[in-house]
């Protein structure tokens, strides 16, 4: 093995561990400290190849948005002639990525909902791309909804991106500890969910 080789494993070594970490943690509770005592990493390795926490939190939401837009390129888009199918479809997509990656889960609501504030402008841009794919999907599906008269399909789009955030942790809670046993269950909760988020659950007085 050559010294680049070399090289290049000790700093995927320590992005896994961080990217545990972060995972498992969160950014507020995780130190440099605790991702070397935590992984077998010495200190002067760690800080050979990175400055500190704030580059290995970056590189590790890099690389989870990344490999989502990654994932959803390779996934059928949502093709359903009925537009709430095809936003249930939209959601279902993403926690499919994040089953198959746990840890990128805890990474993701934590810089989409509680992202370091002097981080915010990097995170913003480390998600550009992601944003691209989700804003030219929402245009498609919203313009076959039948909008409120007293909102705009901007608001919207804008309402469907905060939800996107927590729609998963919305239904986990929504089913009382009680998880979907199987996809079919999970279509069905999610259904219910996605019901309740875009028709509400009150009539409107005239």
């Amino acid at each position: 093995m050559t010294q680049k080789e070399r090289q290049e494993l000790s700093r995927e070594k320590i992005l896994q561990a961080a990217a545990k970490e972060f995972g498992d943690r969160g950014y507020d509770a995780v130190t440099m400290d605790s991702i070397c005592f935590g992984h077998g990493i010495s200190k002067g390795m760690m800080y050979h190849y990175y400055s500190g926490k704030d580059e290995l939190f970056l590189l590790c939401i890099g690389r989870m948005f990344q490999e989502l837009r990654d994932f959803l390129d390779m996934q059928e888009q949502p093709v359903s002639s009925d537009p709430l199918e095809a936003v249930q479809d939209f959601f279902l997509m993403r926690e499919k990525f994040f089953r198959i990656h746990p840890d990128y889960k805890k990474i993701f609501e934590n810089a989409m909902l509680h992202p370091p504030k002097h981080l915010k402008e990097q995170i913003l841009a480390l998600r550009a791309p992601v944003r691209d794919m989700n804003l030219k999907f929402l245009h498609h599906a919203i313009s076959r909804l039948p909008l409120r008269p007293d909102l705009s399909q901007e608001q919207v789009i804008r309402y469907f991106e905060c939800v996107e955030a927590f729609f998963w942790n919305l239904t986990e809670q929504y089913q009382a500890g009680r998880p979907a046993s199987d996809y079919r269950s999970l279509l069905a909760v999610s259904k219910e969910v996605l019901d309740m988020v875009l028709f509400g659950i009150a009539v409107k007085k005239s």
